[in-house]
């Protein structure tokens, strides 16, 4: 059997060839669609420089959760539909390899579309950044903590369209049911509870923290944490989720 390293280059080469199918969908949802939000939205904040931030990194968190929880959802639902995981399981790897690899694959094609988001929010809407160094610790661990849970709705499902519709379902979920594009003070009391259960809170949390050098009620230490134990916890299941006899 290869070193888990050479593996897991190997893995993430052939997962990167995806874009080959996602980069369409990723067009639209990834780019066009938090595009129009943030404009749409900016009208609705006005000038008030709190609410406009919200609303350019919440459609950074729509953006990822697009770009890497659908995404990746729907490719573990092909393997698993298409008998590419039992392929995948008669092979001499390592079944951490391929789940580390599936979610950096998607990590590297899900920064462009980030990253646009972030420009085309700040020249549409006008907002000044103050972009920490931190964002290179920030995004790529939300990107897999979605990711994860992704792998983990795909794994689940029991057939990709089952799996498309509970994609698109936590997406709107995730980014309705907390302060992630509206700012807190106006959500109900109990959207705020129930916020504290999502991963898409303290992502959106921290990266307000490292793009807009905002002030939060969660400090950053605390959403890197978070997110951390999150990640570890998803990824655990997907490994439990699939059957790689033994290994």
């Amino acid at each position: 059997m290869q070193p888990f390293f050479t593996q897991l280059t190997d893995l993430i080469i052939i997962q990167l060839t995806n874009w080959r199918w996602s980069w369409r969908g990723t067009l639209i949802t990834s780019i066009i669609a938090p595009a129009i939000s943030t404009a749409a939205l900016g009208v609705f904040a006005g000038n008030a420089p709190n609410a406009l931030g919200y609303v350019v990194t919440g459609n950074m968190v729509l953006s990822l959760l697009f770009g890497t929880l659908g995404q990746v959802s729907g490719n573990f639902a092909y393997m698993r539909a298409n008998g590419m995981l039992d392929y995948f399981a008669t092979l001499p790897i390592y079944r951490a390899a391929l789940i580390i690899a599936t979610v950096m694959a998607f990590f590297v094609l899900s920064i462009p579309a980030t990253l646009m988001t972030l420009l085309i929010g700040t020249v549409i809407l006008h907002l000044p950044v103050a972009i920490s160094p931190l964002i290179v610790l920030v995004i790529p661990l939300i990107t897999m903590t979605l990711a994860g849970l992704g792998a983990l709705i795909g794994l689940t499902g029991k057939t990709p369209e089952t799996v498309s519709a509970v994609s698109n379902l936590t997406t709107f979920a995730l980014v309705s049911l907390g302060p992630i594009i509206i700012p807190a003070e106006r959500l109900p009391e109990l959207i705020r509870v129930v916020s504290y259960l999502s991963p898409a809170t303290y992502a959106a949390s921290a990266l307000r923290q490292v793009v807009l050098a905002s002030v939060e009620p969660i400090p950053l230490l605390v959403d890197v944490l978070i997110l951390t134990a999150i990640m570890l916890l998803l990824l655990w299941l997907v490994g439990r989720r699939i059957d790689w006899r033994g290994r």
